[in-house]
């Protein structure tokens, strides 16, 4: 059952803020070896957009260092981190190896131990494999940038129940008011994501819960080779907002059919440069906020 009390707002505001704020051992470019090289980890890679708008912040920053996707076969994934952990190299990490990068670290940041998941690392001073998670703050950002919409008071219907469920959640705890409802085809891994963010999530067996939403997210993997859709989108109504994490080169089929319908939608792009935009404050220490090198990462990822 859902608490709508301030207590649970109090608890819900003071765990994100513990999570996003806190101090830690793995503190960014201030005790890190500055990367001579770049990586994105994932299997398959080859439909990735990070290296193509990393590559033009780092020209834009006049830093000579080069972003490259490197296709991992799951069962080499422990051979490639030990190599990298020796060669200094920092990056990111995208499916389906977020949860094993997080297993994989020495340090992880409070936010990166919240969600149980890293999408971006580096190896710090100490020859540390370090850990976090960018994909919070981005999406986060883009809900508020892309969706106009500033969140409070309001229910969310999650679809999925892995490493970006958890991100969503996470930032879903530092939103005042609001409420996740969790639908997954496996149901026990939506309980179980769901008993880590009890005070702000209660996972459902009716994908008709998700329907009444106010803000539908697409935290599953369904869209990313093929054009199926993760939820049919005639049940919507045409006030409610929706988020697709999955992106595509002129968006996924799952937005552009929500819009023929008159539903505000955006896909992960939005939320894909905004996190990586962090990524490479954590790496370099630039502030990137709204500045030159943010605008220089969206044209580039917008024009390719």
């Amino acid at each position: 059952m859902r608490r709508d009390t301030a207590d649970v707002d109090a608890q819900n505001a003071q765990n994100a803020q513990n999570a996003q704020n806190a101090p830690s051992e793995a503190s960014g470019a201030s005790d890190m070896r500055v990367p001579e090289r770049l990586v994105l980890l994932g299997h398959p890679v080859v439909h990735s957009l990070s290296p193509t708008f990393q590559n033009a912040a780092l020209q834009a920053a006049g830093i000579h260092v080069r972003y490259e996707p490197v296709d991992v076969a799951p069962h080499d994934l422990e051979t490639v981190i030990a190599q990298l952990r020796g060669e200094g190299v920092a990056g990111n990490v995208t499916v389906p190896f977020k949860e094993r990068m997080h297993d994989a670290c020495d340090v992880l940041t409070p936010l990166a131990r919240r969600v149980g998941a890293v999408n971006t690392f580096w190896v710090d001073g100490e020859g540390r494999l370090v850990g976090d998670n960018t994909d919070v703050g981005g999406f986060d950002a883009a809900v508020r940038a892309r969706l106009i919409l500033e969140p409070r008071d309001i229910t969310i219907g999650v679809l999925g129940a892995g490493g970006a469920a958890a991100a969503v959640l996470a930032a879903v705890e530092a939103w005042p008011g609001c409420y996740a409802h969790v639908f997954n085809r496996t149901p026990e891994r939506a309980r179980i994501l769901c008993e880590r963010f009890s005070t702000v999530a209660q996972p459902v067996d009716d994908v008709g819960v998700i329907e009444g939403a106010q803000l539908v997210v697409n935290a599953t993997s369904i869209g990313i080779r093929t054009d199926d859709l993760p939820l049919d989108p005639s049940v919507l109504g045409p006030d409610t907002l929706v988020f697709d994490l999955v992106y595509a080169r002129g968006e996924t089929r799952f937005v552009r059919t929500l819009r023929d319908r008159g539903i505000r939608a955006i896909d992960g792009l939005p939320m894909l440069v905004e996190q990586g935009a962090l990524a490479f404050e954590r790496w370099f220490g630039h502030a990137l906020g709204s500045d030159a090198l943010r605008s220089v990462m969206w044209e580039a990822a917008t024009s390719a």
